[in-house]
């Protein structure tokens, strides 16, 4: 029997990106994979690109009621409800580290007897993710950011009203170098001064990435890791700068990297740029604001005794900003394990994924 995926529409909004881009359906049904992909909208790829690869396209939402041997994939969360999950869902279900609400959805499979085998958590033998939007997710990042800092510049107390996604990275580039060369005219004739926290893994190489690309001399690059970040924050290097970009990724508690207490100190920091995202989670590392923001709604203003501005760019669905490169990416390197589905008492990556699941229900049933 064959193995049948179901891509699900996103509902997240503005969430643009997908699963399986439809050159990869169409490799899966030609190793004979069964592919059903739902209708939507927003979605980065038409429909009609599924259906010319030759997948059966039905209407969205309609997921709930595939065969129960389906594999529902898809990005995003699923609709905030309580009705139980039977199915196998492969998809970034942010409940593993004990992210807000993370009971509640985890509870909805146990109820309905289903199993999320998590994106995130697909690992190679060297613990290595399979496929991660990481290096987009910084490079859409630093883009989101240096906006804001123009926008602070240009436009004082006006924030940012919104971000749209882009066609493809040479375009974006052009419009961030139009907005740093009016921007700099209104700062002395200077460029921003970029720090980028995690930056030898995927999202800090990407952020990294972006601001060369924008233009930022490289003496304004200040680049960390685990090496620098050893001592324990917070850290004076952060508030020197104009853009904090914070890129790791986070498995258990530190030290805060940035205190209020150091925000309302004398400062050059205008714009953090939270492309980790842990907003919810008890050890997030930047304990200065408390919400996730949207490409609707990009920022939220931290408040301070120093009067300089400061906002917060903490979208959880960064590479969006370019989503068909981003999908594309993505699923170029998901595709091998996807193909090993068929053998999937048999691959590591699937059983390792599915062993994490039955352990953090366990966990939860034991609190």
């Amino acid at each position: 029997m064959s193995v049948h995926l179901w891509l699900r529409e996103e509902t997240k909004p503005m969430e643009h990106r997908a699963a399986l881009s439809p050159s990869a359906c169409k490799t899966l049904l030609e190793k004979g994979f069964q592919v059903t992909v739902e209708k939507c909208e927003q979605r980065i790829f038409d429909d009609k690109e599924y259906s010319d690869a030759g997948c059966t396209v039905v209407p969205g939402g309609s997921w709930k009621n595939a065969p129960k041997d389906a594999y529902i994939i898809g990005l995003k969360e699923l609709p905030e409800e309580k009705t139980p999950l039977e199915h196998t869902h492969i998809f970034f279900a942010h409940c593993f580290k004990n992210q807000g609400g993370w009971k509640d959805i985890l509870g909805r499979f146990v109820t309905g007897n289903g199993t999320i085998l998590d994106l995130e958590f697909l690992n190679d033998e060297n613990g290595r993710r399979v496929a991660a939007f990481g290096f987009h997710a910084g490079f859409a990042g630093t883009a989101i950011g240096l906006d804001v800092w123009c926008q602070q510049l240009l436009h004082p107390n006006e924030p940012l009203a919104h971000v749209k996604p882009y066609p493809n990275e040479d375009s974006l580039i052009s419009y961030t170098k139009e907005r740093l060369a009016a921007a700099r005219v209104k700062n002395n004739g200077k460029l921003p001064k970029v720090m980028v926290i995690g930056a030898l893994g995927r999202c800090g190489k990407g952020a990294v990435d972006y601001a060369v690309k924008a233009g930022i001399p490289e003496e304004n690059i200040v680049q960390w890791d685990m090496k620098e970040t050893a001592p324990g924050g917070p850290f004076k290097e952060i508030i020197d700068c104009d853009v904090f970009v914070n890129c790791i990724y986070l498995s258990h508690k530190i030290p805060p990297f940035v205190t209020q207490e150091y925000l309302d100190n004398e400062r050059n920091l205008s714009v953090i740029v939270d492309v980790s995202c842990d907003t919810t989670n008890p050890y997030n590392p930047i304990p200065v604001y408390s919400i996730n923001t949207t490409f609707d709604k990009p920022t939220v203003p931290v408040k301070s005794s120093n009067p300089k501005p400061l906002d917060v760019v903490s979208i959880d669905h960064l590479p969006t900003l370019l989503p068909r490169e981003a999908s594309e990416a993505f699923c170029h390197d998901l595709l091998p394990s996807i193909l090993s589905l068929p053998d999937r008492e048999n691959a590591r990556v699937w059983t390792d994924a599915e062993k994490l699941f039955k352990e953090k229900v366990a966990s939860m049933q034991q609190a």
